[in-house]
């Protein structure tokens, strides 16, 4: 029969654990929301030169942004219609 030697981790182990745990996920979050940026800010660059216009939601309205500047709107949001929105 083996004896397995069991110990007990502080509490001093458990909060270092936990509070790296929380660091870690700060951080990936961090990463994923700097790389959504990017990638977004990219796309918007790269539509509005092959395309010429980018649609968005700006001031509670759906609108279309020219490369000129010029803006147009298309529709108003209605916000109490929209419980959540799903990026697939």
């Amino acid at each position: 029969m083996k004896i397995i030697s069991v110990t007990k981790r502080s509490t001093a182990q458990v909060a270092k654990k936990k509070s790296l745990t929380r660091r870690n996920n700060y951080f990936t979050i961090r990463i994923a929301r700097r790389a959504a940026k990017i990638g977004f800010n990219n796309a918007s660059k790269e539509t509005l030169a092959i395309m010429g216009y980018n649609v968005i939601a700006q001031d509670g309205w759906v609108v279309k942004k020219y490369a000129d500047g010029q803006i147009e709107k298309i529709k108003p949001i209605h916000t109490s219609t929209v419980s959540s929105i799903v990026l697939d």
